[in-house]
């Protein structure tokens, strides 16, 4: 009875520890960073555009040029009066 307990018991510690055993390092290295490639992918618009020699259409470059002023100087100047938040009653 006592040799069966101890064959069990053995048979169980070899069992719990196999698995400690097996590598599963080089699997997940080789996905490693899969999935922020494939979100990086998914939000390139036309993976050829650096390449092409036609302009981007939108704004001509005054407009922009002035946007980006305009938005640059917005933070230059403080508001006058009280936030937007506050009403006077």
């Amino acid at each position: 009875m006592r040799t069966t307990f101890k064959r069990w018991a053995v048979l169980a510690l070899l069992a719990c520890g196999a698995p400690g055993c097996v590598s599963t390092t080089p699997d997940w290295d080789a996905r490693f960073g899969a999935a922020t490639r494939s979100n990086l992918a998914a939000q390139v618009l036309d993976p050829s555009g650096a390449a092409s020699r036609d302009p981007a259409l939108g704004l001509d470059g005054r407009a922009a040029r002035a946007a980006i002023d305009n938005y640059q100087r917005s933070f230059a100047r403080p508001e006058l009066g009280p936030p937007a938040a506050m009403v006077d009653q």
